[in-house]
C-alpha cells in the first residue's frame, strides 16, 4: 500500500515540473529562474538516487527508484533549458 502511495506521490511531484518546462519552451525565457537552485535540487536528487538504487538492489524501494529517477530527469531537463536559453539571450 505504501509503495503505491509513494509511486502516486512521486509521479505527481514529477509531473509538477511539466508546466515550468512548457512555459520555458513557449517563452524561450529563463531570466527569472535561478540556476543555482536547480543545481542544488539536482545534487539532492542525485544523492537520493544513489540511495534508491541501493534499496532497489536489495529488493525494496522500487517505487522510490522510479519516481526519483523521474524527478532527476525533469530537473535535469530544466537545467538544460536554462543553460540553453541563457546562452542564447
Amino acid at each position: 500500500m505504501f509503495a503505491i502511495m509513494q509511486l502516486i506521490g512521486g509521479v505527481i511531484l514529477s509531473l509538477g515540473w511539466i508546466p515550468q518546462i512548457i512555459q520555458i519552451l513557449k517563452s524561450k525565457s529563463v531570466a527569472d529562474l535561478n540556476l543555482k537552485s536547480y543545481l542544488l535540487m539536482l545534487l539532492g536528487i542525485s544523492l537520493m538516487e544513489a540511495y534508491a538504487i541501493s534499496l532497489a538492489v536489495t529488493g525494496v524501494g522500487l517505487a522510490f527508484l522510479i519516481t526519483n529517477t523521474m524527478s532527476l530527469c525533469v530537473v535535469l531537463l530544466v537545467i538544460i533549458l536554462v543553460l540553453k536559453y541563457r546562452a542564447s539571450s
